[in-house]
């Protein structure tokens, strides 16, 4: 059909008002199940901080003593001392003074906006920090050089499973070894949770990444058990896995190391915070703000032998 003459549109048109939704899509993921699951310990009263781990003399099935023996005195058992580092986090943002008094769509504040962000972007940082495998540093005054803290996937050392030449690190300062990558199987699963159970750890998370957790989900486990779902509904899924040494919870992660599956005891870990999160405003040097929100934090891990790993993982999906 031709165009009405003389017709004003939308295309002559020099005053419409645009029509921008209030509403601000953002699809960034902020989940952070290591975090949740293991919570806040007591304050770190310094940049460095310690906690002890100590172990039950090996069972003596001999122990058997006549009547009336003379006690041989043993040498008293002391504990082992363990130590991490509180490391900084930080990240800033800085708007103009027009841009502040402005009445932008979707937003009270451009600087309050900003600033919420920045929150989750940085529990995004730390979630991915101590799940993953940094070795401990102590930092440097003179070079200078930043502290960091040792993370999860470093410190597990007793219940592991590595793929070859994979290697736990010699000690707390320097990095593990990754080994060839391998397909994720029950078999070491349930190796690693025997060790665990061996060596008196009762596991209750798996942390899986996104490949793995979808092999998880083919585990045969107890093939027999079926539940009834309605017609309409596929299932194709395993969050709780019960195996010969307890129940686990599996739990997906987009921040932990996909290559590495955790086996954890919640509670026999904790963040440690040295400052917690705060914001400053910097000083300023112009027309514009700038706020910086801040931590100081570190992991500890109560016994590395309550966890477990499976490690060197291929990491896409089942074939």
């Amino acid at each position: 059909m031709p165009k009405v003459s003389a017709a004003f549109t939308t295309y002559d048109a020099k005053a419409n008002r645009e029509d921008l939704s209030d509403i601000i899509n953002n699809i960034d993921p902020f989940d952070t199940p290591v975090m949740t699951a293991i919570g806040s310990g007591k304050k770190a009263a310094n940049r460095t901080f310690d906690w002890q781990t100590e172990k039950l003399r090996a069972v003596n099935k001999a122990n058997a003593q006549i009547e009336g023996d003379t006690t041989t005195r043993k040498a008293a058992q002391p504990t082992a001392r363990q130590s991490n580092v509180a490391q900084i986090l930080e990240d800033n943002a800085t708007v103009s003074g027009s841009q502040e008094a402005g009445n932008p769509a979707g937003k009270k504040s451009e600087m309050a906006h900003q600033m919420a962000l920045v929150s989750k972007a940085l529990k995004r940082d730390l979630e991915a920090i101590i799940s993953g495998e940094q070795a401990r540093a102590v930092g440097d005054d003179g070079t200078p050089a930043a502290r960091k803290t040792r993370a999860l996937e470093h410190f597990i050392t007793t219940n592991v499973n590595y793929g070859n030449l994979g290697a736990n690190a010699a000690n707390a300062d320097t990095p593990l070894t990754d080994g060839t990558q391998r397909a994720f199987t029950e078999a070491q699963q349930n190796a690693v949770l025997q060790l665990c159970y061996e060596n008196g750890g009762e596991p209750s998370l798996i942390v899986l990444g996104p490949g793995p957790k979808r092999v998880f989900s083919t585990f045969v486990g107890r093939a027999a058990t079926q539940v009834q779902v309605g017609q309409k509904t596929v299932t194709n899924t395993v969050e709780v896995y019960q195996s010969d040494f307890g129940t686990l919870k599996a739990v997906p992660s987009r921040f932990s190391r996909a290559r590495t599956a955790l086996y954890l005891d919640p509670q026999y870990a904790a963040l440690r915070w040295y400052r917690p999160w705060h914001t400053e405003e910097l000083g300023k040097i112009g027309d514009a703000d700038t706020k910086v929100i801040r931590g100081e934090v570190g992991l500890e891990v109560g016994n590395e032998a309550a966890h477990g790993k499976v490690a060197d993982l291929i990491t896409t999906g089942p074939a």
